[in-house]
């Protein structure tokens, strides 16, 4: 079960890193309007949410759900209130999804000031789950 945990938190690191990046850029691409770094943008934006964060996103979820089960009839509240967090980030995955194909049909109607502030939601979430997983309060 420890080589399981151990790939849970490799991919969720991958994941992650594409749930910090990909905002950021949004925010570059929606504060620059040439059409030239747009193309740019909107290659590297595609690559990252296809390529990388939602396979990451898949081998997270799959290596967690199997933990889930193997701990899910001993484990405290704190293990549901993490599942639910995650159900949060997979939302949060495919508005950030959503939003590619806005800025892929040049549909974006947001300043980059909204990108920013949508950066923030992801480490908010991450320190909320860490600090459940490890302090297992009340479990």
């Amino acid at each position: 079960m420890l080589w399981i945990k151990a790939f849970h938190i490799m991919a969720m690191v991958a994941w992650f890193a594409g749930l910090f990046y990909l905002p950021r850029l949004y925010v570059y691409h929606a504060a620059d309007p040439h059409p030239e770094t747009a193309a740019l943008f909107k290659t590297m934006e595609r690559r990252l949410y296809r390529g990388i964060m939602t396979p990451a996103m898949v081998v997270t979820v799959a290596l967690g759900l199997w933990l889930w089960f193997g701990y899910w009839w001993g484990a405290g509240w704190w293990l549901h209130a993490k599942v639910a967090l995650v159900v949060v980030l997979l939302a949060y995955h495919f508005y950030l999804g959503h939003l590619r194909k806005v800025f892929a049909a040049d549909a974006n109607t947001r300043g980059d000031r909204f990108y920013r502030a949508l950066n923030e939601f992801p480490t908010l979430l991450l320190v909320v789950i860490v600090l459940l997983v490890e302090l297992k309060p009340g479990g």
